[in-house]
């Protein structure tokens, strides 16, 4: 099953979101972060400081990390929303790295306002997994 589509999701367990891939990350994309969040610790946009705390450059933000992996729900926010997100970080994200992201669902159950699918999803770079957690996502009622 196809899961790229505005089309009403409905999903089952063990369908899988396709795998995207993102563009590599820049120093540009993380000052922005960095303003948008508040989060303006200097070994995430200054070599110096990421140097002087003992990494080899320059560092993602983690919360970045997280938030691309919730654009796997991008093109089905007109039919609901993301409702829970929890993630664990296993690795770090450097200047041009190049993230893929992907999920499947895990779990689906009816409640009042719609249906709750629950996706496993992660972000990797290469191999390595950087980033992994669940996201629930709320399919509102027609």
């Amino acid at each position: 099953m196809s899961l790229e589509t505005s089309t009403r999701p409905a999903w089952k367990v063990g369908d899988e979101l396709e795998e995207r891939a993102l563009p590599p990350i820049t120093r540009l994309q993380l000052i922005k972060y960095a303003g948008a969040s508040g989060d303006f610790n200097p070994i995430h946009t200054i070599d110096a400081a990421a140097e002087e705390a003992g990494l080899p450059g320059v560092i993602a933000h983690g919360m970045l990390t997280l938030a691309t992996m919730s654009l796997l729900f991008s093109p089905y926010l007109e039919h609901g929303y993301v409702k829970e997100l929890k993630a664990r970080f296993s690795g770090m994200v450097f200047l041009g790295d190049e993230l893929a992201i992907g999920g499947r669902v895990i779990e689906a159950a009816g409640s009042e306002a719609g249906s709750l699918y629950t996706f496993e999803v992660s972000a990797r770079r290469g191999e390595d997994v950087v980033a992994s957690g669940t996201v629930g996502f709320l399919v509102f009622r027609d």
